[in-house]
C-alpha cells in the first residue's frame, strides 16, 4: 500500500508464505521449503543462500528479537521493477511454527490460535521485530545486519501457498494435500490473492505435481508455479505473479514449466562457469592462493556473475582444482624430464655391459650407489615421495630423485638400457667386422666412391646387419684411413726424392719445366698413382711440399710439433737448465774448498798403496799444496769389489774426484771398464748428474826394473784412455824412484781435481769473468730429419750426458757448448742442432766448420734428405754421418736397415767422411767420444775452411750490381780487403728460412769501421753493391776492379776480430803457399781514378746462359785486367809486389767443389733424375750439346766422370771442381770483347710473352680482355673488387699475405664458383685469405695482356735510371698517365690496395719491397726466356715497389714520401762493413791445463782402446 507522504514512494506489498508446518509428526523430518523459497527470493546471491533453516529453537532464541516470540519470520523486503519499469517493494513474511527444543512442542506465543487460522491472518504486529537472515543469526544478532519490520506491523496483501512435491521425509503427500486444502479454505476467507508454489521441483514426483495441478484446477483463479529454491528456478516468478494479482495494472508474467525454466537457468550458470574458468586458467603458477587471485578478479564482471550464481565456495573449488592440475602437470613434466635423463645417467654409471648384463634392477641400484659419480646424477631425499617435497620446485637441480627409480617406468628404462648396450655391442662388432671386410678388398683405392664398392659387399653378413648410414660411416672412416695413409706415404715419397726439390734456392719459384720434371719422376711411383682419384689433393700436397722447400720455417714444417727445431729447443731448455742447476748445487761452495773427498780406484791393492803414500805425505790427514792446507778424506776401493758403486757415492761421502791408479795393461783395462760402468750407472739408471760429472785422474804407478820395459806402452795406452775419457793423465816423472808413487805425481793429480772442481763451479757462475767471454773454437751443425723415428734425446745424449756440456749464449735456443780436450788444448765447441730444412740457410750463409748429418736407418726419406743436403755442401767442410737404429742386430735382421746403413757408410767412404751409428738400446754410443775423431779432423781443417769461406764471400761481394736508382760516383782509393757477405748488397731476406732463433752467429753489433791490412795498418773498408742469387754466391771469382764508394751502413754481419787476425796472420806468414783468392793490398803506384768496371750482367743469371765475362776496365795506365778467367795483363809494377803471381796461382789451383761431385752415389742420384726427365736424348747427346754450347769454357776431367756432370750447363761457375784454361780464356776474351761491341747495335723489339693458361676449365670471365669485364659505372672488375674487399676485411694483417701460397684447389674453386654465380659471397665459402689472394693474382696472370702494357716497359726502365729522385718520380707519373683508361683504373685500385697491405708490415711482414717481389711478375708478365728481360728484373721489381711506396703521389696528388717502410729492403748503401757478425763471448770457464797430454802418440799396438 502507498504510504501517505509528500514524496511519492513505490507501492509496497506484504506477502505471506505459508505451508505445512508443525512438529515432526505433522510435517515429517523436513519442511516443505518455505524458508528456502523466501531466502532465495530476498537474497538471491549464492553466498547469501542457506539451504538449512531449523524450526526447533530454544526458548531464548524464540524470545530473541528475530523471532520475538512469534510464529512468523520477517525476511525483509525486495524492490522489484516490472516490465513496464514501475517499481514496487515486496515485504516477505514466513508463517511457520517453532518447536521447543526441550519439549518438542510448539512454543507458546501471544497468539494461541492453531497454525491454519494464524497463517491466514491479514494483520501482523510485532514490536521491534528484526529481519531474519539465517539460523546462525539467532543469539548473535549483533553480528549480522539488523533491520526491523516496518513500524512493527504489516498488512498481508497476498498469500504464497507452498506445496512440497518431492518425496518428502516421513510424510505422506495426501496428508500434506489435506492440510493444504484446509489452509486454502482459511486463506480464501481473507479474500486475498493466492498462488501455489510447488517447491522442490528439482526432486519432483510427477504424480504429486499432477495432483497439485489438479487441486489448483478445481479452485477458481488458482495458479501453480513450479519452483526450485536450490537452483533458483521460478522463485522470482511466483512472487511477481502474486504481485500482478494484487496490482492488475502490472503485466501478467508468463508462467514457465519447471523443466524449461531450469534449462534456461542452467544455461546461465554454464555460461558464467565457462567464463570464470577461463579467468582462472590465466593463473599459471600453482603456488598462487585464492585470496590473491580473488582480490585481483573481484571487479571482473565474469567473476562477479559466477559468484552470484554459484557462490564463492564453488569458485574456490574450481580454482583449487585448477591449481591442483597445474601442480600435477608440473610434477608430470619433472617426472618426464627425470625419466628422459635416466638413460644418460645409466650411460654414465652403468656403461659396462659385462657388469650389468645379468643384474636385476635392484642390484643395479646398489651398484650405482657405489659409483663416485652417483651424487652428480641422483639425489637421495630425506622425505619421500619426491613429488610431495619441495624438490619439485628446484628446477635448477637436474639430479634425479633416487626414490623415483623404484617406479616401473625407471625399471623399464633400465631394461631398455641393457638391451641398447647389447644391441650396440653387436652393432659395433658388426661395424668392425665390416671394416675388416673392407680392409681385405684390395682394389679399394683412395677417393673411390661408395657406389662403386657396394656391389662387392652386398652379400656380406655384417653389411646386411648394419644400417645404410652405418655402412657409409664405416666406409667413410676406412676411406679417411687409406687416404691419410696414402697421403703420408706420398709425403714420405716426396722426402725420399729430396734431390728433385732441393736443387733450387730458397724463396724461389719452380718453373713449369721444373714442375714437369717433378711430375715425370714421381708419376712412376706407385704412391703417386695411389692418389690418382684424388688428383687435386695430390697436387695440393705437392705444392705445399714445394712451398715448404722454398720457404722453410719451423712454423710451417710439415711435421708440425714433431719438427726437430721445436723438439731441440724444448729439450735443451729443460736439460741445460737442470744440468746447470745440478752443478750449482754440487759446487756452490767449491770456490773456497778446504776439505777434499777423494775416491781412489785400483786393482790388486794399488788403491790402498796410493792412499798410504798420500797419508805418509800428510800430517793428520792435512795436505799442504801451493801454500794452502787441505783436509783429505780418502776412500780406497779395489776395482774388483762387488760393492764398488754403492761405496762410491753415499749421503755421508760425496767425492770431489777419483784417482784411478794402474801399473799394467790388465789393470788399465779394468779401470776403463769400471769408469764406463760408473758413468753409465750415473747417467742412465740413477740419472745422477753429479756422478756423471765426477772428475777422474789416471795415475801411472812406477814400475820395478823387471817390468820397466813395458813403461812406454803403458804410458801410451794410459794417455789414449785419458783422451777418450777427457781426463788428465799423470805420468811417472823422469828419473829413478824407489817407491811406486812420487810426491810430484800426487800434487799434480790433486791440482787436477781442484781445477776440475773450480771449472765446474765457473760453468754455472752467474757473473762471468773476462776469460769466460771467449769465442767458440769450432762451430758444428748437427742436422736431423723432422719426423724420424727416434727421440731427439738420443742424438743429443752424447753431448748432454757429458760433464763438459753447457748452455750456449742467450738467444741461441738450439745450441750448446762443449768444453773438450782436442789435441793438446781444451777447445770450446758450439754445437747447433737443426732440422735439415733450417740447415739449408745456414749452409749458404754461415761459417760452419763441420756437419754432423744424422739419419734414421729405418727411413728412406731420412737418407734422401741427407743426400740432397750433402750434395750442396762444400767438400772442404768435414762431415760426420750418423745412422740411428735400435741395435746392431737390426743390421743383420732387416734388409732395408742394412741397405740404408750400407749406403750411408758407402757415401762416407766416397767423400772421406766419418761414419758411425747410434743405437737407442746401447749406452756406449751415447758418449761424446763418438765424435772425438771428427772434432779433431775439423780442428785440423779449420784454417782451410775459414779461408774458403772468406774467399767465397769475396767472390760474391766484389760483383757490382746495377742500382735501380743510381748515385753519382765519387772518387776513392782502390783498396783490396776482406770482402763483405752477400748481406751487404741487400737487406736481410724478410722471410729467413730458419728464423733468428736458429742463427749460428749472434746479432750484429756496431764494430770498428776499419780493418787491418796484412801489415797491421788500419784502412777504411769499401765494398761494391751486389745483387746475386744464392745458387751463384759460393763460386764466383771477383774482378780486381775499383769498388764504388759507399755511404756508411749499420747493423751488418761482421767477422770476429780474433778469427780475422788468425786468418790474416796465416796469410801474411806464407802468402805464396796460401791458396787464397783474396787480393793483397794495392800497390801504391796504382792510379786512383774514377773508372769502374761494369759487369755486363750482374742482376740475374739464368741457368741456361753462360756466366762468362765482365766488361774490361781501362785504367789510367792502359792496363787491361781480367780476373774472371784468371788472366792478368799488367804492364807496370804488379809483378814486383807479387800481385799478378799471387792471383794467377790462386786461380790455377783447384777451387772447393761440392760433395755431389765427389761421391758417385750422390751424383748418380741426380743423374738418374736427369735421365728420367730427359729420356728422349741419350746422355752422350746431352753431354755433346752442353759441351758445344760452352766450347772452350772449361776443361773437364776425362779421368774423373764426377768433374763432368750431366747438367754441363752448370759447369764452370756452378762446378768449382773444374779449373780454367788460360789459353782458351784468352780466345774467349777476344770473342766476348767483339761480342760486346756487336751488342751495341739496335736490337729487335721484345716479343710479347704469352704464358701458358693455368686453368683447366672453360670460363667466360677469367682470361677475357680487361675491357670486357668493366663498365663506365663499374670500372673495377667485380671479381677483383670482391677479393680485395674480402682481404681487407678479414686478412689485412695475415703474415706473409701474397707471399704464402694458398691452396690451389681452393683458388680454382673460388674462380669456378664465381664463374657460375657472380653474386657469390667469399665469406660463405670458408676459404682462407691466402687462397683468395692467390685467386686474385691468378686473375691478373690469366689476362691476355699484362696490366702494365709491354709497350711501356722500356720507358719505365729508362726512367728508373734518372738520378734525381723528384724528376724520376714525375717522369714515372707521366708514364702511368699513358695507360689505357681501363688499365689505369684497375692499376690504381690494385696499387692502392697493396699500399694498405704494406702499411700493416709490422704484423703481416709484407713491406712494399716484399709485395713488389710477389707482384711485379704478375703485373708486368715478364718473358724469362728473354735474356735482355732477365738482366733488368731487379729494376722492374723496384719500379713496382716505387708505385706502392709513392701511391699517394702517383694517384692522389699527395706528397712524395721521403723514406720507405722501416723494414723495406733498400738499395745497398756503401758503408764500411765486415763479412760476418762478431761472436758475442759466452759464459764459459777457461780451458783446463792439459796434464802431460802428449800430442803425438803411436798407434795402439795392443788394441785396448
Amino acid at each position: 500500500m502507498m504510504a501517505k507522504n509528500k514524496e511519492p514512494r513505490p507501492p509496497s506489498y506484504a506477502v505471506s508464505v505459508v505451508g505445512l508446518s508443525g512438529t515432526e509428526k505433522d510435517k515429517g523430518n523436513c519442511g516443505v521449503g518455505k524458508s528456502c523459497l523466501c531466502n532465495r527470493f530476498v537474497r538471491s546471491k549464492a553466498d547469501e543462500y542457506y539451504p538449512e533453516h531449523t524450526s526447533v529453537l530454544s526458548t531464548i532464541d524464540f524470545g530473541g528479537r528475530v523471532v520475538n516470540n512469534d510464529h512468523f519470520l520477517y525476511w525483509g523486503d525486495v524492490t522489484q521493477s516490472g516490465e513496464d519499469g514501475i517499481e514496487c517493494r515486496i515485504h516477505v513474511i514466513e508463517q511457520t511454527e517453532f518447536i521447543d527444543d526441550q519439549t518438542f512442542l510448539p512454543h507458546r506465543s501471544t497468539n494461541l490460535q492453531p497454525y491454519i487460522k494464524r497463517a491466514a491472518a491479514s494483520k501482523l504486529q510485532s514490536a521491534e521485530k528484526l529481519m531474519y537472515i539465517c539460523t546462525d543469526q539467532l543469539g548473535l544478532e549483533q553480528d549480522f545486519e539488523q533491520k526491523q519490520m516496518p513500524e512493527g506491523k504489516l498488512s498481508i496483501d497476498g498469500f504464497l501457498l507452498c506445496i512440497d512435491v518431492s518425496q518428502g521425509c516421513n510424510r505422506k503427500f495426501d496428508d500434506q494435500l489435506k492440510f493444504v486444502n484446509n489452509l486454502y479454505i482459511q486463506l480464501s476467507k481473507s479474500k486475498k490473492p493466492i498462488i501455489i508454489a510447488a517447491t522442490k521441483c528439482d526432486e519432483c514426483v510427477d504424480h504429486y505435481l499432477r495432483e497439485v495441478q489438479a487441486f489448483a484446477s478445481n479452485k477458481k483463479n488458482l495458479v501453480v508455479v513450479e519452483t526450485s529454491a536450490r537452483f533458483n528456478v521460478n522463485v522470482e516468478t511466483c512472487f511477481t505473479a502474486l504481485v500482478q494479482m494484487m496490482d492488475k495494472t502490472r503485466g501478467k508474467p508468463k508462467i514457465i514449466p519447471y523443466l524449461d525454466a531450469y534449462k534456461t537457468q542452467r544455461q546461465l550458470v554454464v555460461t558464467a562457469t565457462d567464463k570464470f574458468e577461463k579467468l582462472v586458467q590465466t593463473v599459471r603458477d600453482y603456488h598462487a592462493t585464492w585470496k590473491t587471485v580473488s582480490n585481483k578478479l573481484k571487479n571482473h564482471p565474469d567473476y562477479e556473475e559466477y559468484i552470484n550464481l554459484e557462490g564463492t565456495k564453488k569458485a574456490k573449488n574450481t580454482f583449487s582444482k585448477h591449481i591442483e592440475q597445474l601442480k600435477q602437470e608440473h610434477i608430470r613434466k619433472r617426472k618426464e624430464e627425470y625419466i628422459n635423463a635416466l638413460p644418460r645417467a645409466l650411460n654414465t654409471l652403468l656403461s659396462n655391459l659385462d657388469e650389468i648384463e645379468h643384474l636385476s634392477w635392484s642390484e643395479a641400484l646398489k651398484l650405482m650407489e657405489k659409483r663416485p659419480d652417483f651424487q652428480s646424477c641422483f639425489v637421495v631425499l630425506e622425505k619421500t615421495p619426491w613429488d610431495e617435497t619441495d624438490h619439485i620446485d628446484k628446477v635448477n637441480d637436474r639430479r634425479i630423485p633416487f626414490d623415483l627409480l623404484t617406479t616401473l617406468e625407471a625399471e623399464k628404462v633400465y631394461q631398455n638400457h641393457v638391451q641398447h648396450l647389447i644391441s650396440e655391442k653387436r652393432r659395433v662388432e658388426m661395424k668392425e667386422k665390416f671394416k675388416k671386410t673392407l680392409e681385405k678388398i684390395q682394389f679399394i683405392s683412395p677417393g673411390q666412391p661408395w657406389e662403386e664398392v657396394i656391389c662387392f659387399v652386398v652379400e656380406d653378413e655384417a653389411f646386411k646387419y648394419i644400417t645404410d648410414a652405418d655402412s657409409k660411416e664405416v666406409y667413410g672412416r676406412h676411406q679417411r684411413e687409406i687416404v691419410e695413409k696414402a697421403k703420408e706415404e706420398f709425403q714420405e715419397m716426396l722426402f725420399e726424392h729430396s734431390e728433385l726439390f732441393y736443387d733450387l734456392d730458397l724463396n724461389a719459384t719452380p718453373s713449369s719445366d721444373k714442375m714437369s720434371e717433378i711430375h715425370a719422376v714421381l708419376s712412376e711411383e706407385p704412391r703417386y698413382k695411389a692418389l690418382q682419384k684424388l688428383a687435386p689433393d695430390r697436387e695440393s700436397l705437392l705444392l705445399k711440399h714445394i712451398g715448404f722447400v722454398y720457404h722453410p720455417t719451423k712454423e710451417t714444417c710439415l711435421s708440425g710439433q714433431n719438427c726437430t727445431d721445436i723438439k731441440v729447443e724444448q729439450l735443451l731448455a729443460n736439460s741445460l737448465l737442470q744440468l746447470d742447476h745440478g752443478r750449482s748445487n754440487l759446487y756452490h761452495d767449491s770456490a773456497n774448498i778446504d776439505k777434499v773427498n777423494l775416491f781412489i780406484l785400483g786393482k790388486d791393492g794399488l788403491a790402498q798403496e796410493l792412499a798410504n803414500e798420500i797419508r805418509t805425505q800428510s800430517t793428520d790427514d792435512e795436505y799442504a799444496l801451493d801454500g794452502k792446507i787441505y783436509e783429505l778424506d780418502l776412500r780406497p776401493v779395489d776395482a774388483k769389489s762387488p760393492y764398488l758403486l754403492t761405496q762410491l757415492w753415499t749421503s755421508a761421502f760425496k767425492p770431489h774426484g777419483c784417482f784411478c791408479v794402474f801399473n799394467s795393461i790388465e789393470s788399465l783395462n779394468f779401470i776403463g771398464e769400471c769408469i764406463a760402468k760408473i758413468r753409465a750407472e750415473a747417467s742412465q739408471i740413477r740419472r745422477d748428474r753429479y756422478m756423471a760429472n765426477l772428475p777422474f785422474t789416471l795415475i801411472l804407478a812406477n814400475q820395478r826394473d823387471s817390468v820397466s820395459k813395458n813403461l812406454p806402452i803403458l804410458r801410451h795406452q794410459g794417455q789414449q784412455l785419458a783422451n777418450k775419457l777427457q781426463c788428465p793423465f799423470v805420468d811417472v816423472p823422469a828419473g829413478t824412484y824407489p817407491r811406486k808413487f812420487n810426491e810430484t805425481q800426487i800434487k799434480q793429480a790433486l791440482r787436477g781435481v781442484l781445477e776440475a772442481v773450480k771449472h765446474n763451479f765457473d760453468v754455472v757462475s752467474p757473473v762471468p769473468t773476462i776469460k769466460d767471454l771467449s769465442e767458440a773454437d769450432l762451430r758444428i751443425v748437427m742436422c736431423a730429419m723432422c719426423g724420424d723415428p727416434f727421440s731427439v734425446d738420443l742424438i743429443l745424449s752424447p753431448f748432454l750426458d757429458s760433464h763438459s756440456c753447457s748452455a750456449a749464449q742467450a738467444g741461441q735456443n738450439n745450441s750448446l757448448m762443449l768444453d773438450k780436450i782436442i789435441g793438446e788444448k781444451r777447445r770450446r765447441i758450439q754445437i747447433t742442432i737443426l732440422s735439415y730444412h733450417s740447415s739449408i740457410g745456414v749452409r749458404k750463409d754461415e761459417l760452419v766448420h763441420g756437419y754432423i748429418l744424422v739419419y734414421s736407418a729405418k727411413r728412406k726419406a731420412s737418407m734422401g734428405m741427407l743426400r740432397a743436403f750433402l750434395s750442396e755442401v762444400q767438400d772442404t767442410i768435414p762431415v760426420q754421418l750418423v745412422a740411428v737404429t735400435d741395435s746392431q742386430a737390426d743390421f743383420f735382421e732387416n734388409e732395408a736397415i742394412k741397405e740404408l746403413m750400407t749406403e750411408g757408410e758407402h757415401i762416407a767412404t766416397e767423400i772421406t767422411a766419418k761414419f758411425t751409428a747410434l743405437y737407442s738400446l746401447s749406452q756406449y754410443h751415447r758418449q761424446t767420444e763418438v765424435f772425438t775423431l771428427f772434432f779433431s779432423d775439423v780442428l785440423e781443417k779449420k784454417n782451410m775452411i775459414e779461408s774458403s769461406y772468406m774467399s767465397d764471400s769475396t767472390r760474391e761481394t766484389t760483383h757490382t750490381s746495377e742500382d735501380v736508382f743510381p748515385r753519382s760516383p765519387r772518387g776513392s782509393s782502390l783498396d783490396y780487403n776482406y770482402p763483405d757477405s752477400e748481406d751487404d748488397t741487400e737487406g736481410p731476406p724478410p722471410y729467413s728460412p730458419i728464423g733468428d732463433d736458429v742463427r749460428l752467429l749472434p746479432a750484429p753489433s756496431d764494430r770498428s769501421k776499419y780493418r787491418l791490412d796484412l801489415e797491421g795498418n788500419e784502412y777504411p773498408i769499401h765494398s761494391t753493391p751486389l745483387n746475386c742469387h744464392d745458387h751463384e754466391r759460393n763460386h764466383k771469382v771477383p774482378p780486381p776492379i775499383k769498388p764504388k764508394p759507399l755511404v756508411p751502413r749499420t747493423n751488418v754481419k761482421k767477422l770476429d776480430p780474433n778469427l780475422l787476425k788468425t786468418i790474416e796472420a796465416g796469410i801474411g806468414k806464407n802468402p805464396r803457399k796460401q791458396p787464397s783468392r783474396v787480393p793483397a793490398a794495392p800497390p801504391e803506384d796504382i792510379d786512383q781514378s774514377d773508372n769502374y768496371a761494369e759487369p755486363i750482367d750482374t742482376i740475374f743469371k739464368h741457368k741456361g746462359f753462360a756466366d762468362d765475362i765482365y766488361a774490361v776496365p781501362d785504367d789510367s795506365q792502359n792496363r787491361i785486367i781480367k780476373v774472371r778467367n784468371s788472366i792478368v795483363i799488367n804492364t807496370q809494377g804488379e809483378e814486383e809486389n807479387g800481385f799478378s803471381d799471387r792471383i794467377s796461382k790462386s786461380h790455377g789451383e783447384r777451387r772447393p767443389s761440392k760433395y755431389k761431385y765427389k761421391s758417385k752415389t750422390l751424383f748418380s742420384k741426380a743423374k738418374s733424375y736427369y735421365r728420367r726427365t730427359h729420356s728422349d736424348a741419350s746422355d752422350d747427346e746431352a753431354f755433346t750439346t752442353s759441351k758445344t754450347k760452352r766450347k772452350g769454357r772449361h776443361r773437364g776431367s776425362e779421368e774423373d766422370p764426377l768433374l763432368s756432370p750431366v747438367e754441363t750447363w752448370k759447369g764452370g761457375i756452378d762446378n768449382p771442381a773444374i779449373t780454367s784454361d788460360q789459353e782458351l780464356d784468352d780466345k774467349k776474351m777476344k770473342k766476348k770483347t767483339h761480342k760486346a761491341k756487336e751488342d751495341k747495335k739496335p736490337k729487335k723489339k721484345t716479343k710479347t710473352f704469352n704464358p701458358p693458361i693455368r686453368r683447366n676449365w672453360e670460363s667466360n670471365y677469367f682470361g677475357m680482355p680487361l675491357q670486357d669485364l668493366v663498365t663506365p659505372e663499374k670500372p673495377i672488375p667485380l671479381f677483383v673488387e670482391k677479393c680485395v674487399q674480402f682481404i681487407e676485411d678479414t686478412g689485412l694483417c695475415t703474415e706473409g699475405l701474397y707471399r704464402v701460397s694458398g691452396n690451389k684447389t681452393d683458388q680454382d674453386n673460388i674462380q669456378k664458383q664465381f664463374d657460375q654465380d657472380h653474386n657469390i659471397s667469399l665469406e660463405s665459402m670458408g676459404v682462407t685469405v691466402n687462397a683468395v689472394a692467390g685467386a686474385l693474382k691468378a686473375f691478373f696472370a690469366d689476362l691476355p695482356d699484362p696490366l702494365i702494357p709491354y709497350s711501356l716497359h722500356q720507358e719505365l726502365l729508362e726512367t728508373s735510371k734518372i738520378l734525381d729522385k723528384t724528376e724520376r718520380l714525375h717522369e714515372l707519373k707521366e708514364i702511368v698517365k699513358k695507360f689505357h683508361p681501363v688499365n689505369y683504373d684497375v692499376f690504381k685500385y690494385v696499387i692502392t690496395h697493396l699500399n694498405r697491405v704494406s702499411q700493416q708490415y709490422k704484423t703481416n711482414f709484407m713491406t712494399a719491397d716484399n709485395l713488389s717481389i710477389c707482384f711485379w711478375p704478375t703485373l708486368m708478365r715478364p718473358d724469362f726466356e728473354n735474356r735482355e728481360f732477365l738482366s733488368t728484373t731487379k729494376i722492374h721489381q723496384s719500379v713496382i715497389e716505387t708505385f706502392i711506396q709513392q701511391c699517394q703521389f702517383f694517384f692522389y696528388n699527395g706528397e712524395i714520401v721521403e723514406a720507405p717502410n722501416p723494414v723495406a729492403c733498400q738499395p745497398p748503401p756503401s758503408n764500411a762493413v765486415q763479412m760476418v757478425e762478431p761472436m758475442v763471448p759466452l759464459q764459459l770457464p777457461p780451458p783446463l791445463q792439459p796434464q802431460l797430454i802428449q800430442s803425438q802418440l803411436p798407434a795402439d799396438p795392443l788394441g785396448i782402446i
